[in-house]
């Protein structure tokens, strides 16, 4: 394991304790820190200059994401990545942000393969009126910002926002709780595409236009035109991403 590296703790103890969970998770992950290897509280105080009440948080949040083990006298014990919680968001950020950021993408888009033009066919058949009309206008709102966009980085921001409550509101209105449960796992990686500056600075058209047919589509209850256009949309990160 890395040495040496020290956090000051301050009065944010919460964000100190994500810190260093997210330091130790990318070391996991990076293979720094081995499975089977242990690291004690004491040594995690010392490293990281927290107190022993951050270091047992820290533990606790590791230990949730099923990436180490908590063994008295021993400390934490770090697991095999396939032991993780894999769609957990806060998983997904950590690995993103890994060397293993690639894989992580390629399997978002291949999970987004599989789910996302079904949940929009689903929202097409079961949304409710009312929420069906909020489609055409979330497209509507991103082209304007996406053909306007004279702001750089702050309408980039502006216009994934909506993106991301775009693609939110399919899965929750696909009347699957399972889809709806991976929102937080949708929204990670599309949010994690941007801040690893895998998107462009200004939309493509072709991307623009898919989202108009789904939202087209879902407002007019045509499920399968709607698959079609979730499928163009997902098709079209995955070539940029050339992943396939």
């Amino acid at each position: 394991m890395a040495e040496g590296t020290v956090i000051a703790e301050n009065t944010g103890g919460e964000l100190m304790q994500d810190s260093v969970s997210r330091t130790l998770a990318i070391e996991m992950l990076d293979g720094v820190w081995k499975a089977g290897e242990s690291l004690t509280l004491e040594a995690l105080q010392s490293r990281f200059g927290i107190s022993r009440t951050v270091a047992r948080e820290v533990a606790k949040t590791l230990e949730s994401m099923n990436a180490v083990l908590v063994k008295r006298r021993i400390g934490l014990v770090a697991r095999p990545f396939g032991e993780w919680q894999a769609l957990n968001h806060q998983v997904i950020e950590w690995r993103l942000h890994s060397t293993q950021r690639e894989q992580q993408l390629s399997s978002l888009t291949e999970l987004r393969l599989a789910v996302e033009p079904a949940a929009a066919a689903s929202a097409a058949r079961l949304a409710p009126i009312d929420v069906k009309a909020k489609f055409p206008v979330y497209a509507a709102q991103m082209r304007q910002i996406a053909e306007a966009n004279e702001e750089g980085e702050a309408g980039l921001a502006q216009f994934h926002d909506l993106d991301v409550e775009f693609h939110t509101l399919i899965l929750h209105e696909s009347g699957n709780e399972l889809f709806a449960a991976l929102s937080d796992t949708i929204a990670t990686v599309l949010r994690g595409r941007v801040e690893l500056g895998k998107y462009p600075m200004k939309p493509k058209p072709d991307a623009l236009d898919a989202h108009d047919a789904v939202a087209d589509a879902i407002a007019k209850g045509e499920p399968e035109r709607a698959r079609s256009a979730m499928l163009d949309i997902v098709d079209e990160v995955a070539r940029a991403l050339n992943f396939f």
